[in-house]
């Protein structure tokens, strides 16, 4: 990346440098530090509307005959105020994977019947749970769970989760693929469809609805890869279920994180879904949520030190990897930024406190000279980031706040 893409690849009318100023969402960022400390995670409501009703537009765009339906990926981000502001919007339902995401769901307003449940390898505790749930609709994800399922709702009517054996990533990154050459826990494979249909037959529950989900965080040169998921899994399974009426896409729309990323044109992803289900009786459900939350928040850290340490220039902060961990663990870069930029910036490597050698936010970021500034920003922090969060070592301290959709 060059020092002039470090500068503009990221930013927009929310998130910008004005007279060398860095704002977000209409605040100046030196001024979020100051009231949140650090650190802190800081989203902004509105940029989550703009997301939500840009898929609706390209929903709009797709002319589905049956209509569709936008669930949002509450493992992404499960802050509380964040589920209530979307629930009032009435723009989506929930796609949720534990009972209790279905609990914390229902306490933000959302209704039984506005959660779809997906999830593997669940308990006896777990179904007896989601039983109690009235309304709730259920995928099924593997034989076991049909089978648990039938035993206590007999009659039900059910989706399952197919496998087709084909994943789709950004940038093919295989620590984001949920299917592919390598077997997954996810979902019925081809060669189990029989079974899981004689299953289904015998406790008498109806498979409406067929789910996958693939991968995560793909943009527009991985359509060509989900186009060819979505004709797989409609004629290796939905064209084989009868009682279908819904198809669930998945989710796994995805954000930039570096220059060379680009934007995902969903002109482009509208056109696929056109192509399968603009002719086909299909109810179609999405369920995104790194898309419609992680360009939405910011991570705001506390610089600890600078130093050069051989030949590379480190700045610390006072966050590791265990408050955010997409870059540890999926390779997914957070763009630092400092709250003001004047002059040359110089490569840096930002650090983090945990004693990990695997704790390093971003290698050679381009930065401005950072004296007299005592915070940095990560972008991309809206998603996948709070809610994977751990105390690894007892450093687990953080703060989240929502900023509310007003005209400043």
């Amino acid at each position: 990346m060059t020092e002039q893409e470090a500068l503009q690849w990221w930013q927009r009318d929310d998130l910008c440098y004005r007279g060398g100023e860095l704002f977000f969402s209409g605040f100046a960022v030196s001024t979020l530090a100051k009231r949140f400390c650090s650190p802190s995670f800081v989203y902004s409501f509105a940029r989550v509307r703009q997301n939500l009703e840009r898929v609706h537009a390209a929903l709009e765009d797709a002319k589905l005959p049956m209509g569709s339906t936008v669930l949002y990926a509450m493992k992404a981000n499960r802050f509380g105020p964040l589920l209530t502001s979307l629930q009032q919007t009435g723009l989506c339902g929930i796609d949720a994977c534990s009972p209790k995401e279905v609990e914390q769901a229902m306490s933000c307003g959302f209704l039984p019947e506005q959660i779809s449940f997906t999830a593997g390898s669940l308990s006896r505790r777990d179904v007896q749970a989601l039983a109690r749930v009235e309304g709730l609709f259920v995928d099924c994800d593997s034989l076991h769970a049909i089978k648990a399922w039938g035993e206590l709702n007999p009659g039900a009517h059910i989706g399952i989760r197919v496998n087709p054996a084909m994943g789709v990533s950004r940038a093919d990154n295989d620590k984001l693929q949920y299917a592919g050459a390598t077997a997954t826990k996810f979902g019925i494979y081809e060669e189990q469809l029989d079974d899981a249909l004689a299953l289904a037959q015998q406790f008498g529950l109806k498979i409406t609805k067929v789910h996958f989900h693939t991968g995560c965080g793909y943009l527009t040169s991985e359509l060509p890869q989900w186009d060819s998921v979505i004709a797989a899994c409609l004629e290796k399974f939905v064209a084989r279920c009868p009682d279908v009426k819904t198809v669930n896409v998945g989710g796994g729309l995805g954000v930039p994180h570096v220059a060379n990323d680009g934007t995902l044109d969903l002109g482009k992803w509208s056109a696929v879904l056109h192509k399968h289900f603009g002719h086909r009786k299909f109810h179609v459900e999405i369920e995104p949520g790194e898309y419609i939350v992680k360009d939405a928040g910011i991570l705001l850290l506390e610089k600890t030190f600078e130093e050069t340490k051989q030949f590379t220039r480190f700045v610390g902060v006072d966050a590791g990897f265990n408050i955010a961990p997409e870059p540890a663990y999926y390779s997914l870069p957070f763009q630092p930024l400092a709250p003001r930029c004047s002059g040359a910036l110089r490569k840096v490597t930002v650090v983090g406190n945990i004693n990990e050698a695997l704790d390093v936010w971003y290698r050679d970021a381009w930065l401005p000279s950072l004296e007299g500034q005592d915070s940095l920003v990560l972008i991309n922090a809206g998603a996948y980031s709070a809610s994977m969060a751990s105390n690894h070592c007892m450093r687990g301290e953080m703060r989240e706040f929502l900023l509310a959709d007003v005209e400043r």
